[in-house]
C-alpha cells in the first residue's frame, strides 16, 4: 500500500473524526478515489454499505441503494479526498521502477520516446525497446528493426497487444522477450495510441514529445455525463418498479462499459 505523507495522515486523522470513519476506512476510500485519478471511485467498505462506485458530479451508488444519507456522505467524502489529492501531496513518491510509480519502466532503458496507458495496461517505447506493464507486472521487449508509431489492443476477448511499424501490424508477443513474463490476460477496452513517427522516419527524428498521452477510444455521439445522465433515470424506473434490479444492474454496466 502506498505511503502516506504526515500531511496525507493529518488529513485522514483530520476527515475520519469529522465522517466518524475509522482511519483505515478513510484510506481505503482515498485509495479508490487515487485510482480513479481524483473524478472517480470504485470502493468495497463497509463502514460505508460495502460495494459501491462514484463519480464525481453526481453518480453515487452504494449497496444499501435507498439510504439517500449514507450516498450523500459517501459523495462529499469523495469529493473532499478529490480535493485533497489534487491540492497538496498526499502520498510518499513511488521509486522508478516500482509499481504504481509513474516511471514504472526499468531505470536503465532511460527515458521514452512516448508511453501511454488507459486501464490496467501501460506502455513506453525507448530505443530498441517496448516496455509494456500489465497488471502490475512489467515485460521489456527487442524491437528489433521496427519503428514503432502506434500500440493498440485489441477489443473483445482477445486481449493481445499489436503494434504499428514500417512493416505494418505485427503482434507484441513475435517480438523477443528481453525481460519479465510475457503479457498477462487482461480485460481491457480498445485503445490507440496516435501515430508518433512516420513509417519512413526513425524515432530519434520524429517530432514528438516525452510522456505524450495516450488517447481513449472514441465515445461516438455519447459523453461522460450523458451516461451519468442515463444511469441515474434508470435508478429511478427501478425506484418506481419499472425495472427490476436485475435489469437495472446489466443497463448500468451496460452503459458504464461505454464511458
Amino acid at each position: 500500500m502506498q505511503q502516506l505523507t504526515q500531511a496525507g495522515q493529518n488529513a485522514v486523522n483530520a476527515i475520519a473524526l469529522r465522517y466518524n470513519l475509522s482511519q483505515d476506512a478513510v484510506v481505503h476510500m482515498l485509495i479508490a478515489v487515487n485510482n480513479g485519478a481524483g473524478s472517480m471511485a470504485q470502493f468495497n467498505c463497509p463502514e460505508l454499505g460495502g460495494s459501491g462506485q462514484w463519480m464525481r458530479g453526481g453518480m453515487t451508488m452504494v449497496g444499501d441503494m435507498f439510504n439517500h444519507g449514507l450516498k450523500m456522505t459517501v459523495d462529499n467524502l469523495c469529493n473532499e479526498l478529490s480535493g485533497y489529492l489534487a491540492n497538496m501531496q498526499v502520498f510518499l513518491p513511488i521509486p522508478q521502477g516500482t509499481y504504481g510509480s509513474a516511471q514504472w519502466w526499468p531505470g536503465d532503458l532511460g527515458s521514452p520516446f512516448s508511453s501511454g496507458a488507459q486501464n490496467n495496461i501501460r506502455y513506453a517505447v525507448f530505443p530498441q525497446r517496448l516496455a509494456i506493464e500489465s497488471n502490475g507486472q512489467v515485460s521489456v521487449y527487442d524491437t528489433l528493426n521496427h519503428q514503432i508509431g502506434g500500440v493498440s489492443q485489441q477489443q473483445g476477448g482477445d486481449t493481445s497487444l499489436t503494434f504499428s511499424s514500417q512493416f505494418g501490424t505485427i503482434s507484441v508477443s513475435s517480438l523477443p522477450l528481453v525481460s519479465g513474463n510475457g503479457l498477462a490476460p487482461a480485460v481491457s477496452t480498445n485503445f490507440a495510441a496516435p501515430q508518433y513517427a512516420p513509417a519512413n522516419q526513425p524515432f530519434n527524428e520524429a517530432p514528438m514529445q516525452n510522456q505524450a498521452p495516450l488517447q481513449g477510444a472514441p465515445m461516438g455521439n455519447s459523453s461522460t455525463q450523458e451516461m451519468v445522465e442515463l444511469i441515474q433515470k434508470l435508478a429511478q424506473l427501478r425506484d418506481a418498479g419499472v425495472l427490476t434490479q436485475d435489469e437495472f444492474n446489466t443497463k448500468k454496466i451496460e452503459l458504464l462499459n461505454r464511458i
